[in-house]
């Protein structure tokens, strides 16, 4: 993450309250500024259209246009703006039409405040954020999915495909750098690489490609079972 610039952050809930304790949180944090608060739907995609935040917090069930409607009209206007969706709802359905909607992670309203901050910042920093047993339903949802799919066209290298597999495992670049025996640098060249030919601008929409299309396998992941 870039110390010299602040995360810029939209936050998206119906529920003033909620969505003020949030504000109070996140501006308390020098890193972050919060650039917008938005009330509905609507609201939040004009926001995100005209503030372009790096991250909308963006609660899924919101009046006038629901969350998951909101971040499919973000994403398709603004691709450069990330959704983390915020949902007191953590069954499978929610979590995987969040993530196809274009959600770049899909947090719990009842975390805690430093988790919250914690979470933003990993994200910031990995771009991706689904909690370990959250990604199980996520990828259980995909397993369903994929059953008697038509095999991949896309054309990904054996190395892109092996640091997907590592990134579904939940690796950070370092980590990826590491096992792979090559610099932060190959590996950001080779996530570039995989995004441009799957179609996707992040990481978690890459693993989610990449299970769909049958190019990983979402068996034996280690998500639900790391520290």
């Amino acid at each position: 993450m870039n110390k010299k610039k602040k995360v810029t952050v939209l936050i998206a809930d119906d529920q003033t309250l909620f969505r003020e304790g949030i504000r109070d949180v996140l501006s308390g944090e020098k890193w972050i500024e919060v650039v917008g608060e938005a009330a509905d739907g609507p609201q939040a995609v004009a926001l995100a259209k005209k503030l372009k935040p790096d991250v909308v917090l963006m609660d899924i069930k919101l009046p006038k246009l629901d969350g998951i409607s909101a971040t499919k009209q973000i994403r398709a206007s603004v691709p450069e703006v990330n959704v983390l969706m915020l949902s007191s709802f953590e069954d499978e359905a929610h979590v995987l039409d969040a993530i196809q909607a274009g959600a770049n992670g899909y947090l719990s309203k009842m975390l805690p405040a430093a988790e919250l901050v914690n979470s933003i910042k990993t994200f910031t920093a990995e771009g991706l954020m689904i909690p370990q047993q959250l990604m199980g339903k996520l990828l259980h949802g995909l397993r369903r999915m994929g059953e008697g799919g038509m095999p991949s066209q896309a054309t990904l290298t054996k190395t892109e495909i092996k640091v997907m597999d590592l990134l579904g495992k939940g690796m950070s670049n370092k980590e990826l750098a590491k096992e792979l025996g090559c610099s932060v640098k190959t590996i950001k060249n080779h996530l570039n690489s995989a995004f441009h030919k799957l179609g996707v601008s992040s990481r978690t929409e890459a693993v989610v490609k990449a299970i769909e299309k049958g190019l990983i396998s979402s068996e034996g992941t280690k998500f639900e079972d790391e520290e």
